[in-house]
């Protein structure tokens, strides 16, 4: 199992990579059309902005996989074993909770959104937003495979 959650994490990581790449090249030609040509086309801010946020919510997941989430757990680290445990297992379901009802919701937002088109783009307000659910998707899948205690040794049983 933990191969599958690398390689998905490698893949994830790999796309938000390729997607802050294409934002970043995105935004040098955007300053090089405006400044020295002296246009820039209207789409320009509108595509950074999805970039940016696809990006983010995609790389969410694979972060929170490898503990690269912002989170203290000092009260974790004063309690004895066994409470510290039931703390994490705690916070593993009220994660599972919170992403899951997010995930909901931003789907059903996404969908909603569907009737009114981007400025700049002009496609459906849907495309762009269905980063949201993708996201919060990938970070419930990633927090129910890496479990509740991800800190935990196991040990291996040699013969």
């Amino acid at each position: 199992m933990s191969s599958f959650i690398e390689r998905l994490r490698a893949m994830v990581l790999n796309l938000g990579a390729a997607l802050l790449l294409l934002d970043l090249l995105l935004l040098i030609y955007g300053v090089f059309a405006r400044y020295l040509i002296g246009s820039s086309p209207i789409w320009m801010d509108e595509m950074a902005r999805y970039l940016i946020i696809g990006s983010v919510m995609l790389l969410l997941g694979a972060l929170w996989s490898e503990g690269g989430h912002m989170r203290i757990n000092l009260l974790e680290q004063r309690l004895p074993a066994r409470l510290a445990r039931w703390l994490q297992l705690y916070q593993w379901l009220a994660a599972c909770a919170f992403f899951t009802f997010a995930t909901w919701v931003s789907l059903r937002y996404a969908l909603e959104a569907g009737r009114f088109r981007s400025l700049g783009l002009g496609i459906s307000r849907t495309w762009p937003l269905l980063a949201l659910p993708l996201g919060f998707g990938l970070l419930v899948l990633m927090v129910l495979l890496r479990g509740p205690w991800p800190n935990s040794q196991q040990v291996e049983v040699q013969p």
